[in-house]
């Protein structure tokens, strides 16, 4: 599961925690579940060493399409200059692990 820095006193950390949480949510909640595995995972992974800057950009990457999106990171299309950047460079180089089996709150464990 992820973890997120924030501290219960720093306004601007509770703000940043609610954030990454909510794109977290965003990037398992797509609409196709390839684009939800792939976002997903890679969320929970990076989010939380990016700073405002990279949030903005992969933020605006999730109001993309998803068809695009996929493309893009499958390298079936190169994206367009607004969405060339370091966010993209690392979603495109990020390798899916198939033990990520959905979002946190649906994962089962085996007992």
């Amino acid at each position: 599961m992820s973890s997120f820095s924030g501290t219960a006193n720093s306004s601007r950390g509770d703000c940043s925690d609610l954030r990454r949480r909510r794109l977290l949510f965003r990037s398992w909640h797509r609409g196709t579940q390839e684009t939800d595995l792939i976002l997903g995972s890679f969320a929970e992974i990076s989010i939380a060493t990016f700073d405002t800057a990279q949030l903005d950009r992969f933020e605006a990457l999730l109001d993309c399409a998803d068809a695009d999106l996929f493309d893009w990171v499958a390298g079936r299309g190169l994206p367009p200059m607004e969405h060339d950047h370091d966010v993209m460079r690392l979603l495109r180089t990020f390798h899916y692990a198939p033990d990520h089996s959905g979002p946190p709150a649906k994962r089962t464990t085996r007992r």
